[in-house]
């Protein structure tokens, strides 16, 4: 099967096919344009969930292997979360500030303050060997 063109896919888009019907589609508007009746998608019963239809359409298009109970619940399930999503979509947030956290982070390190240290020779009195005000510590390579 060869690739259409892009007029023979816009005409595509246009007429429906086998099982198609002339509604909106996902992630087009719902309100209906040329040759399309007010219904969100194809095969739905409701206006953002999928129909049974469409799931089975899906599941074969997926390589699943679904049962006909599979097919019930799972078009129920799909079409409540199509619906949430539908809700958070309808949200007014022209005025909301983008954000990367939803509260307020704090630095929770001490400030970096320079401070004196202890004096060499009570560190170095701690140490099990010390040379020329220095740690003293075993040779590992053969070089003088």
């Amino acid at each position: 099967m060869s690739t259409p063109s892009p007029k023979e896919a816009r005409e595509r888009e246009d007429t429906p096919g086998p099982g198609r019907v002339e509604t909106a589609g996902p992630g087009r508007n719902e309100t209906a344009g040329p040759g399309r009746n007010e219904t969100a998608g194809p095969g739905r019963n409701e206006t953002a969930g999928l129909g049974r239809d469409d799931l089975a359409h899906l599941a074969r298009l997926s390589r699943l292997a679904l049962t006909e109970e599979e097919l019930d619940r799972f078009a129920g399930q799909l079409g409540a979360v199509l619906d949430a999503v539908a809700q958070v979509g309808e949200a007014e947030v022209a005025d909301v500030d983008p954000t990367t956290h939803a509260v307020p982070l704090t630095n929770v390190f001490r400030a970096d303050v320079a401070t004196p240290s202890l004096p060499r020779d009570v560190v170095l009195a701690a140490a099990p060997a010390a040379e020329d005000d220095r740690f003293r510590v075993p040779r590992i390579l053969g070089e003088d």
